[in-house]
């Protein structure tokens, strides 16, 4: 008795430490509490709510207990509650924090068969071993976004379509401009290999591949050319944001929602805006990020909280998200309605562009369970690529040796 009244006091002060609060409404006894926690979605508590009420009158029984985490404290705070007796029913995470969680056996593998009305590309590339552990919410692709009026001024009659075809432009285009291309921030999180696997490769061991070389190659020549500004080496989507708001890069790839900023904070180059699909290489598919839900293996209610979780994320309920949101729905039946074919402003344009790149994204990128250390060993190598430091062969087969 005393080792169980100082387990749950120990919990709560965990708990609490976490900056947790809990909901003051009491709960029938006869009710299952379905304890449902969600990433920094706070701004959006009207449609959350409305949902789970709308939810809890349609099944009495159950009642939802609602928590919004930080973002920059979910991976922490999920990784500390799945390890207990008392882990939340249901997690909002991404995938790679998925995979991870997966990896070392705290999650509940989903039925596959649940998961029907979801795009099936999207549900095949969050498995992890062939295994299901989690279900999509909803995505983002991101867009090309570029200047006409530099555009134009480059001379170049036709849009890039493909990475290496802005490469073949980017001398003309700075030579009648002024301004780079782009800026590629390829040492970024794991944008590289975002682009790399539009060369075919789609697993860590394939890095060291003619297709791999010809990529790293490619940059190489741009950069050693500044055909693409020296900050390449450092900067982030963000910086390269603000290059492009100044006027000295022609292309910035990037979601349909950075055009708001564009538009508040440089309303001159947002009336030179447009969109078109975002680059790909000789595959042809198109990169995407989505956030997901788990529920860990240790959790009370578990059959419960994937119902709850598919009504959350049924069709009506994923579109009444994305109009509040600008985000990308994952059910297959959402994605055909009218608010995905409207191309009547810039931002309309851009999130139907957007979603249609869903309908071609594999194959998508295999993560690995330590996939940040990969990322950041691959992102040194491009940044010894680019400062020359050793031929791209010799790098690249280092970098079999650390990721294998």
């Amino acid at each position: 008795m005393v080792k169980k009244v100082l387990l749950l006091f120990f919990v709560v002060i965990f708990l609490s430490g976490c900056g947790i609060k809990f909901d003051q409404q009491s709960f029938k006894p006869e009710q299952k509490v379905i304890t449902f926690w969600t990433l920094q979605m706070g701004d959006f508590a009207p449609y959350m709510k409305e949902v789970i009420s709308s939810y809890e009158t349609k099944h009495p029984d159950i009642k939802i207990k609602w928590i919004d985490v930080p973002f920059s404290e979910g991976e922490k705070r999920t990784l500390a509650a799945v390890m207990t007796d008392f882990p939340p029913d249901l997690i909002n995470l991404n995938p790679d924090f998925s995979a991870l969680l997966a990896q070392k056996g705290t999650l509940w593998e989903i039925p596959s068969d649940k998961l029907n009305s979801f795009t099936p590309e999207i549900v095949n590339a969050m498995k992890y071993n062939g295994k299901l552990y989690s279900i999509p919410w909803y995505a983002t692709s991101a867009v090309t976004i570029y200047n006409k009026e530099l555009f134009n001024k480059s001379g170049v009659k036709n849009l890039p379509k493909t990475y290496q075809e802005l490469a073949d432009i980017s001398a003309q285009i700075k030579t009648k401009t002024g301004a780079y291309s782009y800026l590629p921030t390829i040492t970024e999180n794991d944008t590289m290999l975002k682009i790399l696997n539009k060369y075919g490769v789609s697993e860590i061991k394939d890095m060291n591949s003619p297709e791999s070389k010809a990529v790293f190659e490619m940059f190489k020549t741009l950069y050693q050319r500044d055909l693409i500004p020296p900050e390449t080496i450092t900067l982030t989507h963000r910086e390269a944001l603000e290059q492009y708001m100044a006027g000295k890069i022609v292309f910035y790839q990037g979601g349909a929602n950075f055009l708001t900023m564009i538009k508040e904070n440089a309303p001159k180059v947002y009336a030179q805006t447009d969109v078109t699909e975002q680059l790909k290489g000789p595959v042809g598919q198109n990169d995407f990020s989505v956030m997901n839900f788990v529920i860990p293996l240790r959790a009370k209610y578990k059959p419960e909280a994937l119902e709850f979780c598919l009504y959350l994320t049924n069709s009506e309920n994923q579109l009444k998200l994305a109009k509040l949101t600008n985000v990308i729905v994952t059910d297959k039946e959402a994605l055909k309605d009218s608010f995905y074919n409207d191309y009547s402003t810039l931002e309309n344009k851009a999130r139907s562009i957007s979603a249609k790149q869903l309908n071609k994204i594999t194959p998508a990128l295999r993560q690995k369970p330590d996939q940040k250390e990969i990322n950041l060993i691959i992102n040194q190598t491009v940044q010894s690529v680019l400062l020359n430091k050793n031929s791209v062969e010799n790098l690249l087969n280092k970098l079999s040796m650390f990721v294998l």
